[in-house]
């Protein structure tokens, strides 16, 4: 069969007509079976060109005609949720609350690779992150990151208690998909990622607490639209879940091995 996909629109609608004329469709084998079959026609065309006339002829053919929207006019959202509560033990001599002080450190921590990371200020970061699958696309996403130490309570992400003396806020701030060609890129996308890592001391306890939510928001391209809302909704919480739990692995992992190494550094260097 021929591309289901026309090389290139720029109009408002698309339009695929193709002779139905003896077409079957076998299930095991998913192949097109009938006589004469020849590749879908494409066409752009504006909403104003389809008028009473063309769509009377069109009907009286044998002819299947399906008109797809350049854009889906209601954006998806997806979003997901992921939290992390495990014991954190700190050193008089290097708390966890000066080991949060040092943002660059912190953010080379979770992201050690210099080659996909760029630094652009005092407390944002560049990253090319690896690439994510999404039905037939793969995309390459670049997120413009912002790390801020907080303390005595100002302005404090919702969920952290005031109590607490020290708190790491990660945001998203810009995004950009590269990657995509025009005919699958969304006219619309946003991403949105918050987070918050501190520590919490009960008595003689201290848990490292954290949680990180993100959410993505996109209006489909015609390509997609066609595919069932809840296949699209579960291949995307699936992508958002692999990305948190990547993010929570950084955090337990890759942090907390970093700040052993700190406190390490710091009673050497009382010695």
């Amino acid at each position: 069969m021929g591309s289901l996909v026309p090389p290139s629109c720029s109009k408002s609608l698309l339009l695929m007509s193709t002779t139905t004329t003896g077409l079957q469709f076998s299930g095991r084998g998913r192949r097109w079976k009938g006589k004469k079959l020849s590749p879908p026609n494409w066409q752009c065309l504006e909403l104003l060109m389809i008028d009473k006339s063309q769509s009377k002829s069109k009907s009286k053919s044998k002819s299947t005609v399906m008109i797809i929207e350049n854009q889906m006019m209601k954006p998806a959202t997806y979003s997901s949720r992921i939290s992390t509560d495990i014991p954190l033990y700190e050193s008089p001599r290097a708390s966890f609350d000066q080991y949060l002080e040092d943002k660059p450190r912190v953010f080379k921590a979770m992201f050690p690779d210099k080659q996909r990371s760029q630094r652009l200020n005092e407390e944002e970061w560049r990253v090319q992150m690896l690439p994510i699958q999404f039905l037939f696309l793969t995309v390459w996403p670049v997120i413009d990151m912002r790390l801020r130490c907080k303390s005595e309570g100002v302005d404090y992400p919702p969920g952290v208690p005031q109590d607490i003396t020290r708190v790491v806020e990660l945001d998203i701030i810009r995004w950009e998909l590269q990657g995509l060609n025009d005919i699958v890129k969304p006219s619309e996308f946003s991403l949105g990622v918050k987070g918050a890592l501190h520590a919490q001391r009960r008595g003689t306890q201290t848990r490292l607490k954290g949680q990180l939510q993100m959410s993505i928001s996109f209006v489909l391209p015609p390509v997609l639209a066609l595919v069932p809302e809840d296949i699209r909704r579960d291949i995307a919480e699936s992508v958002l879940e692999r990305l948190v739990e990547n993010m929570k692995d950084r955090v337990n992992g890759r942090l907390l091995k970093d700040y052993s190494e700190f406190k390490r550094e710091k009673l050497k260097a009382i010695v």
